[in-house]
């Protein structure tokens, strides 16, 4: 196990952080965001892959599928956070968007490292939500071999699923168990097997163009504007009174007015429109 974990990309160590501990703060900090600076060009030469998988998720959720994230420990939290978001942001039913994570919801807040280790949990964690033909698996593992992701998308193949994994190791087991491969190159973290860095953020990243660009497809956002907001604290409720002052070409007052009796933008446009 050893020497098989220290071939993986993630645990190498980076030549250029070798005296990290002897840095003053600055040139510490520099040295974590120039090795940041290389994350996005690395997400970027993977667009033909992340293009792939988006068009295939849409065409599994157009036909009423979910889209369900599954990993552990910080991939596993990512696929939590980018779900969670998809409600307020975009307006859609909460179930249709969704995360696994290897030992359950205490696991997005405690530490529960060793639960990574159990593949059958992954069959088990998806099996409990129902997992369906027509919806898309995306398996989240830096390393590329965490048993709990593999055993949940050799599930999700099982039952004839979507899957699309998403690592930062190109030669990881991870790649040969999904139909669709992501797997940006980011080199050795700043701090050698500290996946929640550079690994971390192109993980992030990923999640953020394959959600974003399903939502659009999907009729959530007109132009560049989220139309479908849920104005459920002062923040959001801001938000949607400019959006429907912006499309609706109306003042505040107008916009507000609307929003209270339609609880939504698009239809308190097209109630100020129709006047």
């Amino acid at each position: 196990m050893s020497s098989e974990l220290g071939d993986l990309p993630t645990e190498r160590i980076n030549p250029r952080t070798r005296n990290l501990d002897q840095l003053p703060s600055a040139d510490l900090l520099a040295a974590i965001n120039r090795e940041d600076a290389g994350v996005a060009k690395a997400v970027e030469s993977e667009i033909p892959n992340i293009a792939k998988a988006l068009d295939a998720i849409y065409e599994h959720f157009s036909r009423g599928g979910r889209l369900i994230y599954i990993g552990a420990g910080t991939s596993g939290r990512l696929g939590v956070l980018d779900a969670v978001e998809m409600p307020p942001t975009f307006g859609i039913d909460p179930e249709r968007v969704i995360a696994v994570i290897a030992g359950g919801r205490d696991a997005m807040f405690r530490s529960s490292e060793g639960t990574e280790d159990l593949g059958q949990s992954g069959r088990e964690d998806l099996a409990s939500v129902g997992l369906a033909a027509d919806d898309s698996v995306v398996g989240l593992a830096a390393s590329g071999r965490t048993p709990y992701v593999i055993g949940g998308l050799r599930y999700a193949s099982e039952l004839g699923a979507l899957t699309v994994a998403v690592t930062t190791n190109p030669k990881g087991a991870i790649v040969a168990e999904a139909k669709i491969a992501i797997a940006p190159d980011v080199g050795p973290e700043v701090i050698a097997g500290s996946t929640r860095m550079k690994s971390g953020t192109a993980q992030k990243l990923v999640l953020n163009m394959l959600s974003t660009g399903l939502m659009v497809k999907m009729g959530h956002v007109e132009g560049n504007l989220m139309v479908n907001v849920q104005p459920t604290n002062d923040k959001l409720r801001a938000r949607a009174s400019r959006l429907v002052m912006h499309l609706a070409e109306c003042d505040q007052a107008r916009a507000s007015e609307a929003l209270k009796k339609t609880g939504d933008v698009r239809e308190a446009v097209r109630a100020i429109r129709e006047e």
